[in-house]
Protein backbone atom coordinates (compact mmCIF):
# COMPACT_ATOMS: atom_id res chain seq x y z
CA UNK A 1 0.00 0.00 0.00
CA UNK A 2 1.06 3.59 -0.72
CA UNK A 3 0.00 6.02 1.98
CA UNK A 4 0.22 9.81 1.90
CA UNK A 5 -0.51 11.57 5.20
CA UNK A 6 -1.06 15.35 5.22
CA UNK A 7 1.57 15.81 2.50
CA UNK A 8 2.55 19.39 1.68
CA UNK A 9 4.89 20.76 -0.98
CA UNK A 10 5.81 24.44 -1.13
CA UNK A 11 7.71 25.91 -4.04
CA UNK A 12 8.87 29.50 -4.48
CA UNK A 13 6.60 30.75 -1.74
CA UNK A 14 3.59 28.99 -3.24
CA UNK A 15 1.80 25.90 -1.90
CA UNK A 16 1.69 23.40 -4.76
CA UNK A 17 0.35 20.43 -2.78
CA UNK A 18 -1.79 21.20 0.25
CA UNK A 19 -2.31 18.55 2.97
CA UNK A 20 -2.96 15.61 0.65
CA UNK A 21 -3.93 12.35 2.38
CA UNK A 22 -4.43 9.26 0.28
CA UNK A 23 -4.27 5.46 0.63
CA UNK A 24 -3.67 3.41 -2.53
CA UNK A 25 -4.23 -0.33 -1.95
CA UNK A 26 -1.71 -2.84 -3.23
CA UNK A 27 -2.53 -3.88 -6.79
CA UNK A 28 -4.84 -0.90 -7.41
CA UNK A 29 -4.81 1.38 -10.45
CA UNK A 30 -5.02 4.95 -9.11
CA UNK A 31 -5.48 7.90 -11.48
CA UNK A 32 -4.48 11.37 -10.27
CA UNK A 33 -6.53 13.64 -12.51
CA UNK A 34 -6.97 17.38 -12.72
CA UNK A 35 -6.19 20.44 -14.79
CA UNK A 36 -2.67 21.86 -15.22
CA UNK A 37 -1.21 23.11 -11.95
CA UNK A 38 -3.47 20.96 -9.78
CA UNK A 39 -0.48 19.27 -8.09
CA UNK A 40 -0.76 15.84 -9.76
CA UNK A 41 2.81 15.45 -11.04
CA UNK A 42 4.29 16.98 -7.90
CA UNK A 43 2.41 14.44 -5.78
CA UNK A 44 3.64 11.61 -8.00
CA UNK A 45 7.27 12.75 -7.81
CA UNK A 46 7.18 12.83 -4.04
CA UNK A 47 6.31 9.12 -3.95
CA UNK A 48 9.69 8.11 -5.40
CA UNK A 49 11.53 11.05 -3.79
CA UNK A 50 12.27 12.97 -6.96
CA UNK A 51 10.85 15.77 -4.82
CA UNK A 52 10.83 15.94 -1.03
CA UNK A 53 7.66 16.91 0.85
CA UNK A 54 7.75 20.15 2.78
CA UNK A 55 5.64 18.42 5.43
CA UNK A 56 3.75 15.19 5.92
CA UNK A 57 4.69 11.55 5.44
CA UNK A 58 4.70 9.05 2.60
CA UNK A 59 4.85 5.33 3.32
CA UNK A 60 5.19 2.36 1.01
CA UNK A 61 4.35 -0.98 2.57
CA UNK A 62 4.31 0.74 5.95
CA UNK A 63 7.86 2.07 5.53
CA UNK A 64 8.55 5.82 5.53
CA UNK A 65 10.19 6.58 2.18
CA UNK A 66 12.28 9.36 3.77
CA UNK A 67 14.25 6.67 5.62
CA UNK A 68 15.19 4.85 2.40
CA UNK A 69 18.14 5.61 0.14
CA UNK A 70 16.69 7.34 -2.95
CA UNK A 71 18.55 5.02 -5.36
CA UNK A 72 17.26 1.91 -3.61
CA UNK A 73 13.71 3.26 -3.57
CA UNK A 74 13.73 4.24 -7.27
CA UNK A 75 15.12 0.90 -8.42
CA UNK A 76 12.11 -0.76 -6.83
CA UNK A 77 9.61 1.53 -8.59
CA UNK A 78 8.95 1.74 -12.32
CA UNK A 79 8.68 5.28 -13.69
CA UNK A 80 7.28 6.36 -17.08
CA UNK A 81 7.08 9.95 -18.32
CA UNK A 82 5.59 11.63 -21.38
CA UNK A 83 8.94 12.41 -22.99
CA UNK A 84 9.98 8.73 -22.60
CA UNK A 85 13.62 9.61 -21.79
CA UNK A 86 15.26 6.72 -23.64
CA UNK A 87 19.05 6.84 -23.92
CA UNK A 88 19.56 7.76 -27.60
CA UNK A 89 22.86 5.90 -28.11
CA UNK A 90 21.64 2.68 -26.51
CA UNK A 91 19.69 0.00 -28.30
CA UNK A 92 16.15 -0.90 -27.32
CA UNK A 93 17.47 -3.95 -25.45
CA UNK A 94 20.05 -1.88 -23.56
CA UNK A 95 17.41 0.70 -22.59
CA UNK A 96 15.05 -1.94 -21.24
CA UNK A 97 17.90 -3.61 -19.35
CA UNK A 98 18.92 -0.45 -17.47
CA UNK A 99 17.66 -1.38 -13.99
CA UNK A 100 18.30 -5.14 -14.20
CA UNK A 101 21.95 -4.32 -14.97
CA UNK A 102 22.15 -2.01 -11.97
CA UNK A 103 20.76 -4.87 -9.91
CA UNK A 104 23.45 -7.18 -11.35
CA UNK A 105 21.09 -9.66 -12.97
CA UNK A 106 22.84 -12.43 -14.97
CA UNK A 107 22.97 -11.75 -18.72
CA UNK A 108 20.75 -14.71 -19.71
CA UNK A 109 18.07 -13.53 -17.29
CA UNK A 110 18.25 -9.98 -18.67
CA UNK A 111 18.01 -11.20 -22.28
CA UNK A 112 15.00 -13.36 -21.44
CA UNK A 113 13.28 -10.49 -19.63
CA UNK A 114 13.88 -8.08 -22.54
CA UNK A 115 12.36 -10.57 -25.00
CA UNK A 116 9.40 -11.23 -22.68
CA UNK A 117 8.57 -7.54 -22.34
CA UNK A 118 8.95 -6.77 -26.03
CA UNK A 119 6.48 -9.54 -26.83
CA UNK A 120 4.12 -8.32 -24.10
CA UNK A 121 4.10 -4.86 -25.66
CA UNK A 122 3.70 -6.18 -29.20
CA UNK A 123 7.22 -5.40 -30.41
CA UNK A 124 8.84 -8.38 -32.12
CA UNK A 125 12.16 -9.01 -30.30
CA UNK A 126 13.96 -10.05 -33.49
CA UNK A 127 12.92 -6.81 -35.20
CA UNK A 128 13.25 -4.27 -32.41
CA UNK A 129 15.85 -5.55 -29.92
CA UNK A 130 18.82 -3.94 -31.72
CA UNK A 131 17.12 -0.78 -32.99
CA UNK A 132 17.91 2.67 -31.60
CA UNK A 133 15.27 5.11 -30.29
CA UNK A 134 15.46 7.39 -33.34
CA UNK A 135 14.43 4.43 -35.51
CA UNK A 136 11.14 4.04 -33.64
CA UNK A 137 7.82 5.85 -33.88
CA UNK A 138 6.52 7.81 -30.90
CA UNK A 139 4.21 4.98 -29.92
CA UNK A 140 7.00 2.41 -30.19
CA UNK A 141 9.28 4.58 -28.05
CA UNK A 142 6.55 4.83 -25.43
CA UNK A 143 6.16 1.05 -25.44
CA UNK A 144 9.90 0.70 -24.83
CA UNK A 145 9.60 3.22 -21.99
CA UNK A 146 6.88 1.10 -20.37
CA UNK A 147 8.99 -2.04 -20.88
CA UNK A 148 11.97 -0.37 -19.21
CA UNK A 149 9.81 0.61 -16.23
CA UNK A 150 8.60 -2.99 -15.89
CA UNK A 151 11.99 -4.63 -16.48
CA UNK A 152 12.92 -5.38 -12.88
CA UNK A 153 9.35 -6.46 -12.11
CA UNK A 154 8.63 -3.62 -9.64
CA UNK A 155 5.53 -3.78 -7.50
CA UNK A 156 4.78 -0.11 -8.16
CA UNK A 157 4.56 1.72 -11.47
CA UNK A 158 4.39 5.54 -11.59
CA UNK A 159 3.23 7.07 -14.88
CA UNK A 160 3.26 10.83 -15.51
CA UNK A 161 1.10 11.77 -18.55
CA UNK A 162 2.77 8.91 -20.48
CA UNK A 163 0.46 8.98 -23.51
CA UNK A 164 -0.22 12.72 -23.71
CA UNK A 165 1.85 13.37 -26.84
CA UNK A 166 0.55 10.41 -28.85
CA UNK A 167 -2.11 10.34 -31.55
CA UNK A 168 -5.54 9.00 -30.52
CA UNK A 169 -5.14 5.61 -32.23
CA UNK A 170 -1.74 4.90 -30.66
CA UNK A 171 -2.92 6.22 -27.30
CA UNK A 172 -5.95 3.94 -27.40
CA UNK A 173 -3.81 0.90 -28.23
CA UNK A 174 -1.41 1.63 -25.37
CA UNK A 175 -4.30 2.18 -22.96
CA UNK A 176 -5.62 -1.27 -23.86
CA UNK A 177 -2.19 -2.85 -23.39
CA UNK A 178 -1.76 -1.15 -20.03
CA UNK A 179 -5.13 -2.48 -18.95
CA UNK A 180 -4.09 -6.01 -19.95
CA UNK A 181 -0.77 -5.67 -18.13
CA UNK A 182 -2.62 -4.60 -15.01
CA UNK A 183 -4.98 -7.57 -15.24
CA UNK A 184 -2.09 -10.00 -15.64
CA UNK A 185 0.52 -8.55 -13.27
CA UNK A 186 -1.59 -6.61 -10.72
CA UNK A 187 0.95 -3.84 -10.24
CA UNK A 188 0.13 -0.87 -8.05
CA UNK A 189 -0.14 1.87 -10.67
CA UNK A 190 -0.31 5.61 -10.01
CA UNK A 191 -1.21 7.33 -13.27
CA UNK A 192 -1.21 11.11 -13.74
CA UNK A 193 -3.49 12.50 -16.43
CA UNK A 194 -5.64 15.53 -17.21
CA UNK A 195 -8.01 13.27 -19.19
CA UNK A 196 -10.96 12.36 -16.98
CA UNK A 197 -12.33 9.92 -19.55
CA UNK A 198 -9.06 7.97 -19.55
CA UNK A 199 -9.07 7.93 -15.76
CA UNK A 200 -12.63 6.58 -15.67
CA UNK A 201 -11.79 3.86 -18.21
CA UNK A 202 -8.59 2.61 -16.57
CA UNK A 203 -8.64 3.29 -12.85
CA UNK A 204 -10.00 1.49 -9.79
CA UNK A 205 -9.47 4.66 -7.75
CA UNK A 206 -9.96 8.14 -9.23
CA UNK A 207 -8.43 11.08 -7.33
CA UNK A 208 -9.50 14.49 -8.65
CA UNK A 209 -7.12 17.28 -7.63
CA UNK A 210 -7.77 21.02 -7.68
CA UNK A 211 -5.39 23.76 -6.58
CA UNK A 212 -3.16 21.33 -4.72
CA UNK A 213 -5.93 19.59 -2.82
CA UNK A 214 -8.00 16.47 -3.32
CA UNK A 215 -11.44 17.57 -4.45
CA UNK A 216 -12.79 14.01 -4.48
CA UNK A 217 -11.57 10.42 -4.47
CA UNK A 218 -13.46 7.19 -5.09
CA UNK A 219 -14.25 4.54 -7.65
CA UNK A 220 -15.25 5.77 -11.12
CA UNK A 221 -18.86 4.89 -10.34
CA UNK A 222 -18.81 6.76 -7.01
CA UNK A 223 -17.36 9.87 -8.62
CA UNK A 224 -19.88 9.86 -11.46
CA UNK A 225 -22.92 9.10 -9.34
CA UNK A 226 -22.02 11.38 -6.43
CA UNK A 227 -19.86 14.36 -7.49
CA UNK A 228 -18.57 16.10 -4.36
CA UNK A 229 -19.20 19.67 -5.51
CA UNK A 230 -19.75 21.95 -8.49
CA UNK A 231 -16.06 21.85 -9.48
CA UNK A 232 -16.04 18.04 -9.68
CA UNK A 233 -19.37 18.04 -11.50
CA UNK A 234 -18.04 20.50 -14.09
CA UNK A 235 -14.69 18.70 -14.40
CA UNK A 236 -16.22 15.33 -15.18
CA UNK A 237 -18.68 16.97 -17.58
CA UNK A 238 -22.09 17.46 -16.01
CA UNK A 239 -23.87 17.28 -19.38
CA UNK A 240 -22.35 13.88 -20.17
CA UNK A 241 -22.50 12.07 -16.82
CA UNK A 242 -25.15 9.70 -18.12
CA UNK A 243 -23.02 8.65 -21.08
CA UNK A 244 -19.93 8.31 -18.90
CA UNK A 245 -21.81 6.05 -16.52
CA UNK A 246 -22.20 3.66 -19.45
CA UNK A 247 -18.40 3.47 -19.76
CA UNK A 248 -17.92 2.19 -16.19
CA UNK A 249 -20.78 -0.33 -16.12
CA UNK A 250 -20.49 -3.79 -17.68
CA UNK A 251 -22.75 -5.85 -19.90
CA UNK A 252 -22.44 -8.80 -17.50
CA UNK A 253 -24.27 -6.78 -14.83
CA UNK A 254 -27.27 -6.12 -17.11
CA UNK A 255 -27.57 -9.34 -19.12
CA UNK A 256 -31.00 -11.01 -19.38
CA UNK A 257 -30.33 -14.77 -19.11
CA UNK A 258 -32.27 -16.96 -21.52
CA UNK A 259 -33.33 -14.14 -23.84
CA UNK A 260 -31.29 -15.05 -26.92
CA UNK A 261 -31.11 -13.08 -30.17
CA UNK A 262 -29.00 -13.49 -33.30
CA UNK A 263 -25.75 -11.69 -34.10
CA UNK A 264 -22.18 -11.53 -32.85
CA UNK A 265 -22.26 -11.68 -29.03
CA UNK A 266 -20.59 -9.29 -26.61
CA UNK A 267 -18.39 -10.45 -23.75
CA UNK A 268 -19.68 -9.86 -20.20
CA UNK A 269 -16.74 -7.49 -19.61
CA UNK A 270 -17.79 -5.19 -22.47
CA UNK A 271 -18.97 -1.77 -21.35
CA UNK A 272 -22.51 -0.56 -21.77
CA UNK A 273 -21.05 2.08 -24.11
CA UNK A 274 -19.90 -0.73 -26.40
CA UNK A 275 -23.34 -2.31 -26.20
CA UNK A 276 -25.05 0.97 -27.11
CA UNK A 277 -22.63 1.52 -29.99
CA UNK A 278 -23.35 -1.94 -31.37
CA UNK A 279 -27.10 -1.35 -31.11
CA UNK A 280 -26.74 1.80 -33.19
CA UNK A 281 -24.48 0.13 -35.78
CA UNK A 282 -26.69 -2.96 -36.06
CA UNK A 283 -29.94 -0.97 -35.86
CA UNK A 284 -31.35 -3.12 -33.11
CA UNK A 285 -32.37 -2.65 -29.49
CA UNK A 286 -30.96 -5.98 -28.23
CA UNK A 287 -27.51 -7.60 -28.49
CA UNK A 288 -26.57 -11.23 -27.59
CA UNK A 289 -24.13 -11.83 -24.73
CA UNK A 290 -21.79 -14.81 -24.36
CA UNK A 291 -20.28 -16.42 -21.30
CA UNK A 292 -16.48 -16.87 -20.83
CA UNK A 293 -16.60 -20.15 -22.78
CA UNK A 294 -18.13 -18.42 -25.79
CA UNK A 295 -21.66 -19.81 -25.49
CA UNK A 296 -24.50 -17.32 -25.92
CA UNK A 297 -26.45 -17.30 -22.65
CA UNK A 298 -28.59 -14.21 -22.91
CA UNK A 299 -28.75 -10.67 -24.22
CA UNK A 300 -28.77 -7.03 -23.22
CA UNK A 301 -31.36 -4.56 -24.46
CA UNK A 302 -31.71 -0.82 -24.65
CA UNK A 303 -34.05 -0.83 -21.66
CA UNK A 304 -31.38 -2.74 -19.66
CA UNK A 305 -28.92 0.11 -20.22
CA UNK A 306 -31.35 2.45 -18.51
CA UNK A 307 -31.92 0.30 -15.43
Amino acid sequence: MIELQDVVRDYGGRRVVDRVSLAIPEGAFCALVGSSGAGKSTTLKMINRLLAPTAGRIRIGGEDVSTLAPETLRRSIGYVIQSVGLFPHWTVADNIATVPRLLAWPRPRIAARVAELLELLRLDPGTYRDKYPHELSGGQQQRVGVARALAADPGILLMDEPFGALDPITRGALESELGLIQQQARKTIVFVTHDIDMALRLADLVVIMHEGRIAQQGTPLEVLEHPADDFVRAFIGSDEIGLKLLTVRRVGDRVRPGIVVSGDPLAPAATLTEALSQMVVRRTDRIPVRDPSGAVTGSVGLSDLLR
